[in-house]
């Protein structure tokens, strides 16, 4: 069984191709039916997210696989077979495999060593399992790479410095506060980077959001999308009185907030205003820095922020790019090992099936003899049989780790003519890059020691 993935990203295709290639939840049905019909694929995972799509297969063959899931996704899409061969990449076999695993551990997003993606990657198989669409191949693949992902982020830490402006506010808000569990924030603005800056706000559990925009409908419907409230515009000066946290960004081409109009509200106030400036040009008169217990930052300092923390996981992921690699050589001796298990079990199958046919014919020759002589005789076969086989089943697995061991596999089955049975993938054991032997071995090679 042969891994294949195609996909499309925001590197490789303009939104409105991506649009065509994504999947909603209740399209997965469908897809999965589409690409397990066609004889060539025995088991499909799709993870759809807002800036890729990824289809996995697992085929019994790589350039058949290959094909179908092209044409899958250019019937899916109506587009071309030359735009889906422009627009998407390919990986096959043990770079489809590397592939998964940079992925899961956020190495391939669009900010370096982003979170959500893991949790995308999860979702994405546990999907195609509760649609029966994935098979044991897979299944390994996808909870290998889940593992990864999660060893990546807690022996690097590569997802804890922000590499956003929206997020480095709100974790500097945060360092200045401690908590914001019982803060109040203003929000000036009800745009894409005010979005962003109240979901992380959300997430550490801030007390109350509160929203102001130039238009108080927008205001309302961005107040309600993030369970906060809505004032207008016109009320920013008497809601500064009573928050602890600001952050605006507006595409006002003046100052908003004033110093001489901030000074005679925080008269009274006791506790301090900690204000973030993220818009260009400033809503923020900078001489607000100089009034008592008012912190201000603005743009210039989230940047320095953001890129000092981008230069670091760019390290890290020196460090995780190691991790896939010794977590891709234990994936591939597990999986590399799963094609030769059913020729090992027909070999010996044959071989006992001989040892049997011709002990009985010497046991019928040689007549009436005792029970002793007829255990000699068993274990005389027997043995000739373990040391026989021992060490083509031996070379076997050793050469299933190199390029050629499907070829190997091939020229054994031939030359023995054996009748092999599908593939019996077994678990894979993420401590360890073992494979578990079968029933079959573990009795064979126990007798044989």
């Amino acid at each position: 069984m042969y891994l294949v993935v195609v996909g499309v990203n925001h590197r490789t295709a303009p939104v409105e191709v991506r649009e065509k290639l994504s999947f909603s939840d209740h399209q997965l049905k469908e897809a999965f039916s589409t690409l397990l019909s066609y004889p060539s694929i025995d088991g499909s995972v799709i993870l759809s997210t807002c800036n890729r799509t990824e289809v996995y297969v697992a085929s019994l063959d790589v350039d058949t696989g290959l094909k179908v899931v092209r044409e899958f996704l250019a019937n899916w899409a109506g587009l071309s077979l030359s735009d889906i061969k422009n627009y998407t990449y390919n990986y096959t076999l043990y770079d489809a495999v590397q592939h998964l695993f940079r992925v899961a551990s956020g190495l391939d997003s669009m900010i370096l060593g982003e979170t959500q993606i893991l949790g995308q990657v999860r979702d994405a198989f546990l999907k195609a399992s509760s649609l029966k669409a994935s098979n044991k191949i897979l299944n390994t693949l996808f909870q290998h790479a889940i593992t990864v992902g999660k060893k990546v982020r807690t022996e690097t830490g590569i997802d804890k410095n922000p590499v956003s402006v929206s997020y480095a506010a709100v974790q500097l808000a945060c360092s200045f506060f401690g908590s914001l569990k019982d803060k109040k924030a203003l929000l000036i603005g009800a745009g894409k980077m005010s979005s962003l800056t109240a979901k992380h706000l959300n997430y550490y559990g801030i007390k109350e959001i509160i929203v102001a925009n130039r238009s108080f409908e927008k205001a309302e419907q961005f107040a309600r999308e993030f369970n906060g409230i809505a004032v207008p515009f016109a009320k920013i000066y008497d809601i500064l009185a009573e928050v602890d946290l600001v952050i605006s960004c507006t595409g006002a081409p003046h100052l908003i907030i004033h110093k001489e109009q901030l000074e005679s509200v925080i008269k009274n106030r006791q506790h301090p205003l900690y204000l973030i400036d993220i818009a260009v040009p400033r809503d923020i008169d900078p001489e607000i820095a100089q009034l008592p217990n008012v912190y201000l930052h603005d743009i210039d300092k989230l940047q320095n922020v953001v890129t000092k923390n981008l230069e670091e996981r760019k390290k890290l992921a020196e460090m995780a790019e190691n991790i896939i690699e010794t977590e891709l050589k234990a994936f591939i001796e597990w999986h590399s090992t799963q094609f030769v298990v059913p020729t090992i079990v027909a070999l010996k199958k044959k071989a006992e099936e001989i040892k049997e046919k011709e002990v009985t014919k010497a046991l019928n020759k040689l007549g009436n003899i005792s029970e002793r002589e007829k255990n000699i005789v068993c274990a005389l076969a027997h043995t000739i049989i373990n040391q026989l086989l021992h060490t083509p089943i031996v070379k076997l697995k050793q050469y299933a780790l190199t390029p050629q061991g499907h070829l190997y596999t091939e020229i054994l089955q031939n030359l023995f003519d054996l009748q092999v049975e599908g593939e019996r993938p077994k678990n894979f054991s993420h401590s360890s890059a073992e494979m578990e032997e079968s029933d079959e071995e573990r009795s064979y090679c126990g007798e044989s020691r």
